[in-house]
């Protein structure tokens, strides 16, 4: 199964038009369709081309994606298990809505894990055994995200955001970081979308990234925990907040 930081986001999916399901491209048949479904309706979900409470119809997706309903019907049984997916009414399903106190509890290991992940690769550089091509994906990845715009779309930060923190947990040489994160990838990019979606993109994230890895090309363990940690936090401030105010009602 492959990982959300190498899905290929659609970044000019049809967004959600009320009373109907989107439309998404067919799959060619496979021996692994069922994970090639689950797959599609994961990303679909992480980009909020399905969106939070979104009523599943499984005959739908089916026609769309160009398979039977089996293998829709398998692969959302694994959403839900991830909890991408929850009972609505009447043996229904639907897209799970975002809890913000998921998001905070989400974000506090987050936090933890970058931080140990900065401080771990910055011991590497000081030890000479973190890889020049580990060092090199970090600062390819902020400068993709230095030379993105506020028209880039909202898919696409979130896939360079992802592969930034990807290749710092790759980076710390303890594989368990990633392994740890992986399965709670899809949580996260799904309110970074709609943080991004609601807030200009702001030069000062993509800033807070590139002091992460100086601290950790220099060698100072501290700061680059500091940094990742203080940078993290923040970011998931950012999404319990906006998930907040998007649950209260308005006047």
């Amino acid at each position: 199964m492959s990982s959300p930081a190498d899905s290929d986001f659609n970044s000019d999916a049809q967004r959600i038009s009320l009373g109907s399901q989107p439309s998404l491209a067919p799959l060619a048949s496979s021996p692994v369709l069922i994970d090639q479904v689950y797959s599609r309706l994961r990303d679909a979900i992480a980009d909020l081309t399905l969106p939070p409470g979104e009523r599943i119809r499984q005959a739908e997706l089916a026609d769309s994606l160009g398979v039977s309903r089996q293998p829709v019907s398998h692969a959302l049984q694994l959403l839900k298990r991830d909890g991408l997916v929850c009972d609505s009414g009447r043996q229904g399903l639907e897209v799970a809505p975002i809890d913000p106190d998921h998001l905070r509890q989400l974000y506090q290991v987050r936090t933890a894990l970058d931080g140990l992940a900065a401080r771990l690769a910055a011991h590497r550089v000081v030890d000479g055994t973190l890889p020049a091509p580990d060092l090199r994906r970090l600062q390819d990845a902020v400068a993709a995200g230095m030379a993105m715009t506020r028209g880039t779309p909202v898919a696409r930060q979130v896939r360079i955001e992802v592969a930034f923190h990807t290749a710092l947990h790759d980076a710390s040489g303890n594989p368990l970081i990633a392994q740890t994160v992986a399965p709670q990838w899809p949580h996260i990019m799904r309110a970074m979308a709609a943080t991004l979606d609601a807030l200009p993109m702001q030069e000062v994230v993509w800033h807070e990234h590139g002091e992460i890895v100086a601290r950790i090309a220099a060698g100072d363990a501290d700061g680059a925990e500091s940094a990742a940690r203080e940078h993290t936090e923040a970011d998931g401030g950012n999404a319990r907040r906006e998930w907040l105010a998007r649950l209260t009602p308005s006047n």
